[in-house]
């Protein structure tokens, strides 16, 4: 895919070097020159000095022969300027990065669709979920969610007094006799291996399986894993992500935000009900 990336900061940088990674043609477009250099020099990707909402600056990207336009600059109303135009001057899809949770309501979503923004991302909430989804389920690294929730990829790093350490895959399928869990890939001393049924779990494996829900309790205690319940919650930092963490979690938590400006502290202890700020 051609993509073109709006924005050279942390995002727009990381989603250069993800995306290079997977073959893609980058450009990515920011006004900073000292930003694109740096990019640059580190990676297989080309860049343009310019701005995200001029029209000749998109053109000079080949926007127009691009499959997506993925807009992350430092604000909204640049990146969903950005997006529209994008759409306008030829980009096949297009993404922009928002800093208002209401834009992603389903009555709002139509009318940005309607203008040409295919997709809009808010990072700070992607994180704050992936905060809450981590606490729900203590004994594992990582979980994603997939087919609107029904399937899971988890992902669970292996002790050394772990279960199934020194058996094989297909072992571990036999003594488990499930269908339900699927070992897609293994990360082992900095390597990724999709595992056969020959293949011998060791101590320090980080394994990805894809499960269904009802099923990560099983599989965390099956693999060693011990589940426990988080009751008391103390966040430091009152930014965005910490703010959406705390909302999400206050209901059912008890949970303490500590943030060093007072104003802002005030600010937060008037939006967040079930926290203690």
């Amino acid at each position: 895919m051609r993509i073109v990336v709006a924005g050279a900061g942390a995002v727009g940088s990381h989603l250069a070097k993800m995306l290079s990674q997977e073959n893609h043609d980058i450009v990515l477009l920011d006004p900073d020159e000292t930003k694109l250099r740096q990019v640059g020099s580190n990676l297989d990707v080309m860049t343009r000095t310019g701005s995200a909402t001029s029209i000749p600056d998109l053109l000079d990207t080949n926007i127009k022969k691009a499959d997506l336009f993925i807009s992350v600059a430092k604000t909204e109303e640049i990146n969903i300027t950005a997006a529209i135009l994008g759409k306008r001057l030829g980009a096949k899809k297009t993404i922009a990065r928002i800093d208002n949770q209401e834009y992603l309501y389903a009555k709002y979503r139509e009318h940005f669709i309607a203008l040409g923004i295919d997709y809009m991302i808010y990072p700070e909430k992607i994180a704050a979920k992936e905060i809450v989804g981590l606490l729900h389920q203590t004994g594992s690294t990582d979980i994603a969610d997939f087919s609107k929730g029904l399937l899971s990829l988890v992902a669970i790093k292996l002790e050394e007094d772990g279960p199934i350490i020194g058996k094989t895959l297909n072992q571990v399928m036999l003594e488990e006799d499930s269908t339900d869990y699927r070992a897609v890939a293994v990360t082992q001393g900095g390597r990724t291996i999709i595992p056969n049924g020959d293949y011998t779990f060791e101590a320090g494996d980080l394994v990805y399986v894809i499960t269904i829900q009802k099923d990560i309790d099983n599989l965390l205690a099956y693999s060693g894993k011990e589940q426990f319940d988080v009751r008391d919650i103390i966040i430091l930092g009152g930014s965005k992500i910490g703010a959406l963490a705390a909302h999400e979690l206050g209901s059912h938590h008890n949970v303490k935000l500590i943030e060093v400006d007072r104003e802002k502290s005030y600010q937060l202890s008037n939006q967040l009900n079930n926290t203690l700020v």
